[in-house]
């Protein structure tokens, strides 16, 4: 490994990760973002350098420079490194060096990744296995997304986005399903389904497969797959899956039944049938691993979620506020399916779209996304660096969700509107809920504050 790392886009949460290995391992790292956030500040606090704008001096002294699916060719510090003749690899090729002595675990697809991430690494952490960590979000339980265990295993989140997961060559896999995603890079999703089907091969030999029987391409991949797979879902025909279940607010319990054998009662600390099925991927990992069934369910009991999927940021007084990560219409869909069975008179989502391509390639599945929530607010998109495309904004997902519920509330408003219109608004026995994956988190931020003052 080289001595001094350079990263473009440390401010992100899977480069951040990267950051924190390398420094706790003593190299030397720098990097550079457009903006400071609360990442930046922790990896500055860490004794990274972080550089505030993309600029070729940044990169002096660097042996190697590592950089984010979010930045582009034409990156000032990518060109300089170039010039230079310094190497530049990709995140996820970082991350394949870090973890290429150690037996890794990884967790893919196109939904559920950070949640089933963050539940593995706790099962192990819990196990007493010590792994190395690096998930896509912060885990409440240890309050980060990355941590460099003394023990074997490697628990890293596996980014199918720009195709860089094929750089893994994992011992055990958990793919949670394959959607229609990310296209504006794989064009297809038969390119999609080829660069998954390619990923379940770089799985070693020895090792397992753990992959969801309610996808049907995730089924099809199986069938002739000729080293070890275990199914899990939450339908008939999974090698694992789950009976009497029962919904309890943002929790759940259920019989958990493998190769048709019950092995026990599980509770979870999670809202809806989805994140059900993530633990069972969970469980189905653990007892292959041969963990002790105690700490799978302590585990399951006690975990805490990951930072912004369905964390509940306030709840009293007949009030409760949820921020969640959802960005692509199946996951609003099951993010709102969860919140149903709570009982408030009103789910009031406000909803940011992220990146213009999505956006267009999405609008008509955005305007079906929301028929469970009440009171709608729609606002601009987060462009995630990509530029504006002529036509697209969010007021196109505000446009198909006003066909499609047209006695439904629904608002378009421009982000610094939002917080004194919900404050006008909301009522108590309401849930209100941000969605997105990109900086609507700060609307939830003022909203707390708000909410605390007054009571």
């Amino acid at each position: 490994m080289n001595r001094h790392y350079h990263l473009i886009g440390i401010g992100g949460i899977g480069m951040s990760g990267i950051a924190q290995l390398l420094l706790r391992q003593s190299f030397k790292v720098s990097g550079s973002d457009l903006k400071e956030n609360k990442i930046t500040g922790e990896l500055k606090e860490l004794g990274a350098d972080i550089f505030i704008g993309h600029n070729p001096l940044n990169i002096k002294g660097a042996d190697l420079i590592i950089y984010s699916s979010a930045i582009g060719i034409n990156n000032p510090e990518i060109k300089e490194a170039k010039r230079q003749g310094i190497p530049l690899i990709k995140r996820a090729e970082a991350l394949a060096r870090l973890m290429k002595d150690e037996t890794v675990i990884t967790v893919a697809g196109s939904h559920g990744k950070t949640t089933t991430a963050s539940l593995v690494s706790y099962l192990l952490l819990e196990a007493g296995l010590s792994p190395t960590v690096a998930v896509g979000g912060v885990l409440r339980n240890i309050d980060t997304n990355a941590c460099l265990g003394d023990g074997t295993f490697f628990v890293a989140e596996a980014d199918e986005s720009d195709g860089s997961f094929l750089y893994y060559r994992p011992k055990y896999s958990i793919i949670t399903n394959i959607d229609y995603e990310h296209l504006d890079y794989y064009k297809d999703f038969r390119n999609e389904i080829a660069a998954f089907r390619e990923f379940i091969n770089n799985t070693k030999e020895n090792g397992c497969v753990f992959a969801s029987s309610d996808d049907i391409n995730l089924k099809g991949m199986l069938k002739n797959y000729k080293n070890k797979y275990v199914l899990f879902g939450l339908k008939a025909g999974a090698h694992i899956y789950p009976k009497n279940i029962q919904m309890k607010g943002l929790s759940s319990e259920f019989d958990c039944f493998y190769k048709n054998k019950f092995i026990n009662r599980f509770h979870l600390t999670l809202g809806g049938q989805h994140n059900i099925s993530n633990a069972l991927s969970v469980i189905a990992l653990g007892l292959e691993l041969g963990i002790d069934l105690k700490f799978i369910k302590e585990t399951l009991k006690h975990y805490k979620g990951a930072k912004r999927r369905l964390e509940i940021r306030f709840d009293k007084d007949d009030y409760l506020l949820i921020d969640d990560y959802a960005h692509h219409p199946t996951e609003i869909k099951a993010t709102l399916a969860a919140l149903k069975s709570l009982k408030f008179n009103r789910i009031i989502a406000v909803f940011q779209p992220h990146r213009y391509t999505r956006t267009k390639l999405f609008s008509g599945e955005f305007g079906k996304s929301f028929d469970l929530a009440d009171y709608i607010i729609v606002t601009d998109i987060y462009p995630a660096g990509e530029q504006p495309l002529k036509g697209v904004s969010g007021r196109l997902i505000y446009d198909k969700i006003k066909e499609r519920l047209p006695d439904r509330q629904i608002y378009f408003l421009p982000k610094e509107e939002i917080t004194a219109h919900i404050l006008k608004i909301i009522k108590p026995h309401d849930l209100l809920i941000t969605l997105g994956a990109g900086d609507i988190v700060k609307i939830c931020d003022e909203l707390v504050e708000e909410f605390k003052r007054e009571n």
